[in-house]
């Protein structure tokens, strides 16, 4: 498959986080961004996507209740979710390492250290 068939979610309820995360990925990848969980379930029904970029921090469903969701569904179990987050303390990292989250991401967004992540695990 060719990369940029790769599709990515980005799930944020910031849209300068949404803006410039898309901009940094979307000459090498299909992106569709998302403000709210909520918004990123409606979707899921109709696509699934090869890696989702999840904020920690959303109002309604936040992203550690999120992941939690997915792994539960036999269709979504599988997808790769990096989870964006301001927050760096210990446990958030504990956390999303138990959730099923394959890495974080931190904020303010590094368009290197974004590109690197979605490489490795694409």
């Amino acid at each position: 498959m060719n990369i940029m068939e790769k599709l990515i979610f980005i799930v944020d309820d910031n849209d300068a986080n949404l803006t410039l995360a898309a901009s940094i990925l979307e000459n090498e990848y299909r992106v569709l961004t998302m403000p709210s969980a909520q918004r990123m379930f409606s979707v899921l029904e109709k696509k699934i996507p090869d890696l989702i970029l999840l904020d920690i921090e959303m109002p309604e469903i936040g992203g550690f209740e999120a992941i939690a969701k997915l792994k539960e569904s036999p269709l979504w179990k599988n997808i790769p979710v990096l989870f964006l987050t301001g927050w760096s303390d210990e446990k958030i990292i504990s956390d999303a390492e138990k959730s099923g989250a394959l890495d974080i991401i931190n904020k303010p967004i590094d368009a290197a250290v974004l590109r690197d992540f979605v490489k490795k695990y694409i």
